[in-house]
């Protein structure tokens, strides 16, 4: 039975600070399982690892970490971790690092995840935002020029607009630039940036003027002190739409909807009884917990492809080094995954 507990964002920050120390403490154990990367699937493993190390009863110790999603498959490539939380999917450079250290890697799609756009709760001029004008706001063009809330949209208030999104070894920062301004990594440099989703957050929290994006489960522990702004994509021909978890399994959250991920290292499943068993009990475990943590589950079938990539050792990516926006998750893991590379897919209309 799962015995979740409830604030594990508040506990992000001190898990990054003790996990020097509960390394060395589990020196006198003969099983640890190492995770780094992605703060946005932060939530989501640490609750499976809390319950893994239950079920354990003290004789498998994980440390889960929060370096961003690049920096945690910088150290996967290296081999220095067992598994790595992303929230996009491997890029093409980090698919060639790990080939060259000959690091393989079984992909597991594990919750869904609506990226939310906030702004503090006295603001009320904006409820709406379209995609034109978030890339208005945010591709590299508007750094040093678009500074006002009134250059977004004529009408609203003539002050200065705070902006906060993720550092660039985060996944979010990849995902959100290719989904609003068309290319990932392509992006103003003038805002508050960082890997840790309780700084924004906060950043959000504390001023009137700000605007900032944040994943669905930092925004769901503090929607009293924030406000989610609806999305309005042009291209799908519906109403602007909330960040709600309903929109997301409709298909109708568009362009910001995604999937989160965790890459387990193949050799280390194969060979280490503690990560195989770690990675089976995340699937098995993975919709009541993500739901848990305010991120919608899978649909079952999603799960059961990923119980068949373990059990048959099957590794690779089925998003080929791209980000794949609009494209049922259910769809790509009907693909056979890949190890190199392709050219990247023309956007689904």
């Amino acid at each position: 039975m799962l015995t979740c507990k409830s604030g594990r964002l508040a506990a992000a920050a001190l898990a990054v600070t003790l996990m020097g120390f509960t390394a060395n403490t589990a020196k006198g154990q003969d099983k640890l399982v190492k995770i780094d990367g992605s703060s946005t699937v932060f939530p989501v493993t640490e609750a499976v690892a809390e319950e893994f190390q239950a079920s354990k009863k003290g004789a498998v110790k994980v440390t889960v970490g929060i370096s961003g999603t690049g920096g945690g498959f910088k150290k996967f490539a290296r081999g220095e971790i067992d598994i790595s939380n992303a929230s996009r999917p491997i890029s093409a450079d980090e698919m060639k690092a790990a080939k060259e250290n000959g690091v393989e890697y079984i992909e597991l799609p594990i919750c869904f995840d609506a990226l939310t756009v906030a702004v503090n709760p006295q603001n009320t001029w904006c409820d709406t935002i379209t995609v034109e004008e978030l890339k208005k706001l945010w591709e590299p063009a508007a750094q040093g020029k678009i500074t006002k809330w009134s250059q977004v949209r004529a009408g609203w208030p003539d002050e200065k607009i705070e902006i906060f999104g993720a550092g660039t070894d985060s996944g979010t920062f990849d995902y959100f630039t290719e989904a609003v301004v068309g290319k990932a990594k392509s992006s103003r440099g003038d805002y508050t940036a960082s890997e840790d989703d309780n700084v924004l957050v906060r950043g959000i929290e504390g001023s009137k003027y700000a605007l900032g994006y944040i994943p669905y489960a930092y925004f769901a522990q503090h929607a009293k002190r924030m406000k989610a702004v609806k999305i309005d994509w042009e291209k799908d021909q519906l109403p602007a739409m909330e960040p709600t978890m309903e929109n997301v399994l409709a298909g109708k959250y568009n362009p910001l909807s995604r999937p989160l991920f965790i890459y387990v290292n193949k050799k280390a499943y194969e060979t280490r009884p503690e990560v195989r068993d770690f990675a089976d009990f995340y699937l098995d475990n993975a919709a009541a917990l993500a739901e848990e943590v305010k991120y919608l589950p899978l649909p079952s079938g999603a799960y059961e492809a990923g119980r068949k990539r373990l059990k048959s050792l099957q590794t690779g990516t089925a998003f080929a080094g791209h980000a794949e926006i609009g494209v049922p998750v259910e769809e790509i893991m009907r693909r056979s995954p890949v190890a190199e590379p392709k050219d990247k897919p023309a956007e689904k209309k």
